[in-house]
């Protein structure tokens, strides 16, 4: 049986410069079933023997950074020790199985022809975050892909189908936007879509929602013009963004379509002032140079629609002047994007027990770290609106987004996609 050999590039340095610091955390800790994700999936397909000693377990990752080395893909032809490997019939029957087959519009077919993509995709991914793609865990696979992969392509077809629209030399670069809450791992899969891109051949650009906070200035200003709300105390909910910059950051990104064409982007000081953060000096923002072909966005709150004012007091009356400041955030983003993913998941409080298992693992590496306390303290200014905006986000889609070009991932506390309708929104 044939095994899954590729050569590749080592992992571009330039794949990572959208943040200095490490991505999350690449995989939760809790096992996962891809069997079970994948039961009622309609593209499910008869699983490979248990016997099968194909991808064995490996060590959690940590966090990755871009300064390590990937580790050695070992050689069947050079090792005295042959590396344990799956043969391309398995890996198929695996992908088939995956939750997100179908909404990418793949059949087994489509697979079929496109195989070769998935196998070299996949092997750049395992490349990246420093995995051996002959050795990968159950749920190291699945993360690659059922995950990863399948939004790639389809990301892939969302950039053929806009470029289709253009003549040639007229090419408006799409940009593409990530909704995600926090935690639910929008920051690790916009890296792999930007490197994935990179590797193809199509230059990417990213961007965070949280690039455009206010100036720590301008912040203490918001704060002391609303002192009895604590929803705009600190940086997150709408009305703690600079809209101007976002506007003319975007609307220079997808001028540069020239070869030579270079601008700089925001970026956003987390750590400044204690941890209240401020805008990054410009000297340090990374610049971005064209001609681009994709733009990344992403953001918690993207795609959030103003709500009648009734029903957002009904959830917290202090979400009534974040409710009014939403309104503007349209014209400043939600117009610019052309194709949507979403990430649904099913319960608001897994935003807490993410940012918990970040700032555990944080300490545990000996950095500063919040308290539980304070992890709760900082989430619960994000509840409101999660709770106000969600449920609409997910029955409707995003603000201004084409249902033919919006693709959306439930997941579950593990952070896993799983097959859809197998929970109720009303539980938001």
């Amino acid at each position: 049986m044939a095994p899954l050999h590729a050569a590749l590039p080592p992992p571009s340095s330039a794949a990572a410069h959208h943040h200095a610091a490490a991505p999350p955390v690449f995989l939760a800790r809790s096992p996962y079933h891809p069997r079970r994700a994948a039961a009622s999936c309609p593209l499910a397909v008869a699983a490979a023997p248990s016997s099968r000693k194909a991808f064995l377990s490996c060590p959690l990752l940590g966090h990755w950074t871009t300064a390590a080395p990937p580790r050695a893909i070992p050689s069947s032809s050079s090792s005295s020790t042959p590396a344990l490997i799956a043969s391309v019939q398995d890996l198929y029957d695996f992908i088939c199985c995956g939750p997100l087959v179908d909404r990418i519009g793949y059949t087994s077919e489509k697979i079929t022809e496109s195989i070769d993509r998935w196998l070299l995709a996949g092997a750049r991914v395992a490349r990246l975050f420093r995995l051996n793609e002959l050795q990968l865990s159950d749920a190291e696979k699945a993360r690659i892909y059922h995950f990863y992969i399948p939004v790639f392509l389809w990301c892939e077809d969302e950039v053929m189908v806009h470029r289709a629209r253009y003549n040639d030399g007229d090419d408006i670069p799409p940009l593409i936007g990530v909704s995600a809450p926090q935690g639910s791992g929008k920051t690790t899969l916009v890296f792999a879509l930007d490197y994935l891109f990179r590797v193809a051949g199509r230059n990417s650009a990213t961007l965070s929602i949280d690039d455009f906070y206010l100036t720590a200035k301008e912040q203490n200003e918001l704060r002391d013009r609303n002192p009895a709300n604590a929803l705009l105390e600190f940086r997150g909910n709408a009305g703690s963004h600079d809209l101007q910059l976002s506007v003319e950051t975007l609307e220079s990104l997808i001028k540069l379509t020239k070869e030579g064409m270079k601008m700089k982007v925001p970026r956003y000081d987390k750590s400044a002032f204690g941890g209240r953060g401020d805008r990054a000096d410009p000297s340090v923002w990374p610049e971005v140079e064209g001609p681009l072909e994709v733009v990344l966005f992403e953001g918690w709150m993207l795609g959030f629609k103003p709500l009648p004012n009734e029903v957002v007091k009904e959830v917290d009356p202090q979400l009534e002047v974040v409710n009014k400041n939403l309104e503007a955030y349209s014209d400043a983003w939600d117009r610019f994007i052309q194709s949507w993913i979403v990430i649904k998941i099913r319960e608001p409080g897994s935003v807490y027990q993410w940012r918990l298992q970040a700032e555990v693992a944080m300490r545990a590496d000996g950095k500063p770290g919040m308290s539980d306390e304070e992890v709760m303290d900082f989430v619960s200014r994000y509840l409101p609106a999660y709770h106000a905006y969600l449920p609409t986000l997910y029955k409707e889609g995003p603000n201004g987004s084409n249902p033919d070009h919006l693709l959306v991932i439930d997941i579950d506390e593990n952070r896993n996609p799983i097959c859809g309708g197998s929970w109720d929104i009303s539980c938001l």
